[in-house]
């Protein structure tokens, strides 16, 4: 049987002529149903704030579920943004890689085209300065034959025309061409 504040308040005890004080037991009793009431009052609040707690603890436990939900979608969006970065990174790697490797073999062939050009730019000029020495040295032939009193037989004056018009050392002139493969401008 539950006993409430109220019950103690109300209770009567069978009077006997030798028993207690009945003013002292009611006073007793008064303030047992008092103290009895008041501890009621806070089991009655104590169990308000235990399911107050237990509504938290729970709202807080959804709260952290939620956060580690999204920590664990952060990690994953983290990773996930790491790994096309890598991605990417190794795609530019590569592009520049093979942009690099096309650079060196354009500059590969531009050095064989440009060798291949020198050494036919070599080859004529040995070839122009093997001429001219066979020309010069004809001519020089020439002017000696003519100076000697040798065979005039060469042809009309015509052809003679304009020889002698400067004197110039033949020895200078194939100087001039074995230093740079140009005949001297006078």
């Amino acid at each position: 049987m539950k006993v409430t504040p109220l019950d103690i308040k109300k209770q009567e005890f069978k009077r006997l002529m030798r028993g207690y004080d009945p003013v002292e037991v009611d006073t007793f009793m008064d303030m047992l149903a008092n103290e009895f009431e008041e501890l009621l009052k806070e089991q009655k609040e104590m169990r308000d704030r235990f399911v107050e707690l237990e509504t938290q603890l729970k709202d807080y436990r959804l709260l952290e579920k939620s956060l580690q939900q999204t920590l664990l979608q952060a990690q994953e969006a983290t990773s996930k943004a790491y790994e096309a970065s890598r991605r990417e990174a190794e795609t530019i790697v590569k592009e520049a890689e093979s942009k690099a490797a096309q650079i060196v073999e354009e500059a590969a062939t531009d050095l064989r085209r440009l060798t291949k050009e020198i050494e036919e730019l070599k080859g004529r000029k040995d070839s122009l300065i093997g001429r001219l020495r066979v020309l010069l040295s004809s001519e020089l032939d020439m002017i000696r034959t003519l100076e000697m009193g040798g065979d005039t037989t060469l042809g009309s004056a015509a052809k003679l025309e304009g020889t002698g018009k400067q004197s110039i050392e033949m020895s200078e002139i194939l100087k001039q061409i074995d230093d740079d493969g140009t005949p001297p401008t006078h």
